[in-house]
């Protein structure tokens, strides 16, 4: 669900920021601390990452504020889908979950920036106004595109091990398949289960899983639907945010 708090093209020298993020007394928090900077504008709020593409598709705000774990679609998705389509927002991805792997994910992705959810209003206004003007934050330091793709490039790297022939297989965001299928890991579906479901083989699924183990750089699907699960790219059935402790 989405909701817009201005029009689509205000003339306005403000930032304008979109927030998604699905509950409610994080995002109306969010939205106080922000009104209070004068050169900040919350244009819109999404609940989900399918309708945060398409507010940021109408509203074309400076900059977005993109939880991950989110319903009907994750903030990696989306942000993926929103680099996809050349969307010019700086994306800051937003997460309870902290690890240096997640971080080169959403970088991976598109992202301008990643943050923990325990970071200070202060310092979050900062970020905002820094990837509105083309930097991006990693690890609390400022990067242009080209020092960005170089510390891409060395986490890859250092993260896939010394043994690890093809690095640039690994940390490369899912595609939309793949985190579908991953889902249904997470259920506990079996490949042949999966493949009825999805009406293709149970080679393909296969493929898809050899695909999505290289690409989180873990051993079997146990581990891919732990990770998948911590980082909030899936929910629990029967589980309102998907975490497990």
């Amino acid at each position: 669900m989405a909701r817009w708090v201005t029009s689509v093209n205000p003339v306005s020298n403000k930032i304008r920021v979109l927030i998604v993020e699905d509950h409610p007394l994080f995002r109306d928090g969010l939205q106080k601390a922000l009104s209070l900077e004068d050169d900040i504008e919350v244009v819109g709020f999404s609940e989900d990452g399918e309708s945060a593409v398409g507010t940021a598709r109408q509203l074309q705000p400076d900059v977005i504020l993109m939880d991950v774990n989110l319903p009907r679609m994750n903030g990696l998705q989306a942000a993926r889908h929103l680099k996809a389509e050349r969307n010019p927002a700086a994306i800051v991805i937003l997460t309870a979950y902290h690890d240096a792997e997640q971080v080169l994910h959403s970088m991976r992705t598109g992202a301008s920036a990643y943050c923990s959810k325990d970071i200070t209003p202060d310092d979050l206004v900062e970020v905002i106004r820094d990837v509105a003007k083309g930097h991006f934050i990693v690890g609390g330091e400022r990067l242009d595109a080209r020092q960005v793709e170089s510390w891409i490039q060395a986490s890859v790297e250092a993260m896939s091990g010394p043994y690890i022939v093809d690095a640039e297989e690994h940390f490369i965001p899912l595609s939309p398949r793949e985190m579908e299928i991953l889902q249904f890991v997470t259920d506990g579906l079996s490949n042949k289960e999966i493949a009825a479901k999805l009406q293709i083989s149970q080679q393909t699924v296969k493929n898809h899983m050899t695909s999505i183990l290289k690409k989180l750089n873990v051993e079997d699907r146990t581990q891919a639907a732990v990770n998948a699960i911590r980082r909030g790219w899936v929910q629990l059935k029967n589980s309102s945010n998907g975490n497990i402790p």
